[in-house]
């Protein structure tokens, strides 16, 4: 997954927007190989508890949106997808959906033509063509209005600790009340959301540490146990993941509006601080949060063990 460690892990940590301009031509839209691990998490979400994942303020018109998305990754992806104004099909994946119908073009790569289209056929028609996209790519993807500050629906498969149906329909600062540290945030909310809906592209990073290897993190999927107290006895394999998102947003001026999208990922924490400056640039972040973030990020607890794990990586 595309991630900026360099620009996104820097101290002192503050909770702040930290948007900056998309480069030209730089992709939004990560496709998946078939079978791949955020595909399968992904397609579990989808055949047993789509209603977590696929949720939309009543009355909202997610349409013309999702079409504008679905053209972006024709556009952007063409050997992955292809898209006409009314039929989408995943190459890689053997499936297409026209309308509300869902075809198999074949078995695809592995033989997971069949399962996707199974699972698509379960989803209600409406949903049919972002569930396909959402397994076709590794983003999850949101619907930002410009216009009322809100964001309308939501199609997250693989949340991080928070859960969709308690953000959908409502305002920035109302989403983001829960964060902690969220001055800056919030204060800047009406301005973030008529410059995510206006002509440009937008990218953020936001990254955490974590005991929780899996990329679906709603709160109904995760283990709610404390760190275990060994969690970084073993210098080499610590019990602890580095979980990043690269956050960009998709205007559609026209409608005021923007497609928010989430690209998670989840690395064991060995694989993804392979290098001192990291860790020093982690260690230093980290040591520079307040009580308010380390309580709110789970890390109050490893805090200590985490550091001195983190300087030893740094010394190496």
């Amino acid at each position: 997954m595309n991630f900026d460690f360099n620009a996104a892990v820097q101290p002192p940590f503050r909770m702040q927007p930290d948007l900056r301009r998309l480069a030209d031509g730089a992709p939004q839209l990560t496709p998946l190989e078939p079978g791949c691990r955020h595909q399968r998490e992904k397609l579990a979400v989808l055949c047993a508890h789509p209603q977590r994942a696929l949720v939309s303020m009543a009355g909202f018109d997610a349409a013309p949106a999702l079409a504008a998305l679905a053209r972006h990754a024709a556009e952007e992806r063409p050997a992955a997808w292809s898209w006409d104004g009314r039929c989408a099909s995943a190459r890689r994946l053997g499936v297409a959906v026209r309308g509300q119908t869902v075809f198999e073009m074949s078995m695809g790569v592995f033989g997971l033509g069949d399962e996707i289209a199974r699972c698509l056929r379960g989803l209600p028609g409406e949903s049919r063509l972002i569930g396909l996209m959402a397994l076709a790519f590794a983003e999850d993807f949101a619907i930002v209005d410009g216009a009322t500050g809100t964001i309308p629906w939501i199609a997250a498969c693989l949340p991080s600790f928070w859960a969709p149906r308690d953000k959908v329909g409502r305002h920035f600062a109302e989403v983001h009340a829960p964060v902690a540290d969220n001055a800056l945030l919030v204060r800047a909310g009406d301005r973030l959301m008529r410059m995510v809906s206006g002509p440009d592209r937008w990218e953020r990073f936001v990254w955490t540490v974590t005991r929780h290897p899996r990329l679906n993190a709603h709160p109904e999927a995760v283990d709610l146990a404390p760190w275990p107290a060994d969690a970084f006895a073993d210098d080499s394999v610590p019990q602890a993941w580095f979980r990043s998102e690269h956050q960009t947003f998709m205007p559609v001026p026209a409608l005021r509006q923007a497609v928010f999208t989430i690209g998670v990922d989840s690395v064991p924490m060995a694989q993804a601080i392979d290098a001192p400056w990291k860790a020093a640039c982690l260690h230093d972040a980290i040591a520079s949060m307040s009580d308010a973030v380390l309580a709110y990020r789970g890390l109050v607890d490893v805090r200590a063990p985490l550091l001195a794990w983190l300087a030893a990586r740094a010394a190496t």
